[in-house]
């Protein structure tokens, strides 16, 4: 489903019979549909009446697998998909009895959400019952009340929209809305919806609001500043995490740039580090006793943190090669295991931390409709460390690039053709860039 109503009512009954939830991109068609669908091994397919097309797509195989689908309308004449909106009209209102969820524990699947892996499908990250405790306070501990309003305009099928709009909105009581009126008072963004505001004509109202805070991750320090400067002295809580990550961190400071501060504490209970890394070979640098190698005060470092009970890596759902690459053993001990973040950070000398950059597999590059050889070409081929090092080691060299490639003529204030004689001068120096 996109985002409505039904989303929300249709999962907070399903945590009520203690069924956990593949949350789907509702964007997603045929191959991938069918991936995110059975690699956490689901039996029921619920889809907005919008999504019928999309659904008969892949009907086939559903019904091969003997899957039940059930469609949000009061009736549907295909066969093999029944109506559900109808149904839920003639369900009774009493309680259900608790017995239907005796079984779950704070270990227990609460949903999947999925994010992307080097394969160019999906991968499933196991959120558990106790992952979605720890998001119920992430709005309160912000100052998020039952008087405010959030605008939730990220997709409720992904972590930030699920996981702080929504889940976050139940423990503290407040509104969530899916459209921008006058009384909003929070709002979610990720990096890229701050830009965008901000490339907007200006207008004289643009400080007439009732905005107070703006709460997500991934805003440049110049799109930070140029939004506070537009729209007023909004507090921006820039935080850190991932979807299947065991650490994050939460700019309560407002620092403008940073993604949090360390803390004594928060360390003791979520103990992570910076390893130096090589980018060029992707991986960590480790010492001669196969140590990882730990990241002075300013330096750009791997974000790694300890896997523990407090701070779990679950891991995803029927795939425990990828699930296996997130983890990294003899960090700063023999024996010891964390979880590879693959993100860059630097901390200062003030103790704030900054992300940096993302190295590894977190790209993926995907068509609708291939065919099946073509997947598999893509498997090989469109792994991003792979295609990382095969860049770096082409570099701009005409003789291993089949595409055109150009060079700034300072003298002649125009782009000329790179030739094998060019390049051979700049590699010897006498063509300066």
């Amino acid at each position: 489903m996109g985002n409505e109503p039904a989303f929300m009512f249709t999962w907070l009954a399903l945590a009520k019979l203690g069924s956990p939830v593949a949350l789907l991109n509702h964007n997603i068609r045929t191959k991938s549909l069918l991936h995110c669908f059975n690699c956490c091994n689901a039996k029921v397919l619920i889809a907005a009446a919008e999504l019928k097309e999309a659904v008969e797509d892949v009907l086939p195989s559903l019904i091969e697998c003997g899957v039940t689908v059930l469609l949000m309308t009061k009736h549907c004449d295909t066969p093999g998909i029944e109506s559900f909106s109808d149904k839920v009209d003639e369900a009774s209102d009493s309680p259900l009895p608790q017995s239907l969820r005796s079984h779950i524990t704070f270990k227990s699947p609460a949903v999947y959400i999925y994010t992307s892996g080097t394969t160019g499908l999906p991968k499933a990250a196991l959120i558990n019952q106790n992952r979605l405790l720890i998001a119920l306070a992430i709005l309160s501990s912000n100052g998020v009340t039952s008087s405010d309003v959030i605008y939730v305009n990220l997709p409720l099928y992904h972590t930030a929209g699920f996981m702080i709009g929504f889940i976050g909105s139940i423990e503290t009581g407040e509104t969530s809305n899916n459209e921008l009126k006058n009384n909003v008072t929070v709002v979610q963004y990720i990096g890229e919806v701050m830009r965008y505001l901000c490339s907007t004509p200006k207008r004289e109202n643009d400080k007439d609001h009732k905005v107070k805070l703006a709460i997500g991750n991934g805003v440049r320090a110049e799109i930070w500043r140029e939004f506070l400067s537009r729209f007023g002295n909004i507090e921006v809580r820039e935080f850190y995490a991932s979807t299947e990550g065991n650490v994050g961190f939460v700019n309560y400071a407002g620092k403008v740039g940073a993604i949090g501060r360390v803390n004594f504490f928060h360390k003791k209970l979520f103990p992570y580090t910076l390893i130096q890394y090589d980018t060029e070979r992707d991986e960590p640098i480790r010492d001669a006793n196969g140590l990882c190698v730990e990241s002075l005060k300013g330096e750009t470092g791997l974000l790694v943190s300890k896997i523990t009970d407090i701070a779990p890596f679950v891991g995803y759902a029927q795939n425990e090669e990828q699930t296996e690459r997130k983890r990294l053993r003899n960090v700063l001990k023999k024996g010891d295991l964390y979880f590879n973040s693959g993100d860059l950070m630097r901390i200062d000398k003030d103790n704030f931390i900054y992300f940096q950059d993302r190295v590894g597999d977190t790209f993926r590059y995907l068509n609708e409709g291939q065919q099946k050889d073509e997947m598999n070409a893509m498997e090989v081929t469109g792994t991003f460390k792979q295609m990382k090092m095969k860049l770096v080691e082409e570099s701009f060299n005409p003789g291993c690039i089949q595409d055109p490639l150009y060079i700034l003529d300072d003298r002649e204030k125009s782009y000329m053709p790179l030739t094998a004689e060019i390049y051979s001068c700049i590699a010897s120096g006498n063509i300066k860039l």
